[in-house]
């Protein structure tokens, strides 16, 4: 099966690294998506446990990178035309 993806939704994913094919699911290509954000918001939690930044700005530096990782708010279905 190919996949037709939006080109919103392909620009998001070359910014992370990731260039889905027409044979890649979009379930695959969010899920590597996923992985990406989620490790980055450990390396965050762990950079303020290290005490680079204060306790009072990680919600913020949360909600920062969420906004980078808007792709994310598509469910995989709607990532394809």
């Amino acid at each position: 099966m190919t996949y037709a993806y939006r080109d919103d939704v392909l620009r998001a994913c070359e910014r992370h690294g990731i260039r889905p094919t027409p044979m890649t699911p979009p379930e695959r290509a969010r899920g590597f998506v996923r992985d990406l954000y989620c490790y980055e918001l450990r390396v965050l939690r762990d950079r303020m446990l290290q005490r680079e930044f204060p306790r009072h700005e990680y919600a913020d530096r949360v909600v920062a990178l969420r906004d980078v990782y808007r792709v994310l708010s598509l469910p995989a279905r709607d990532w394809v035309l």
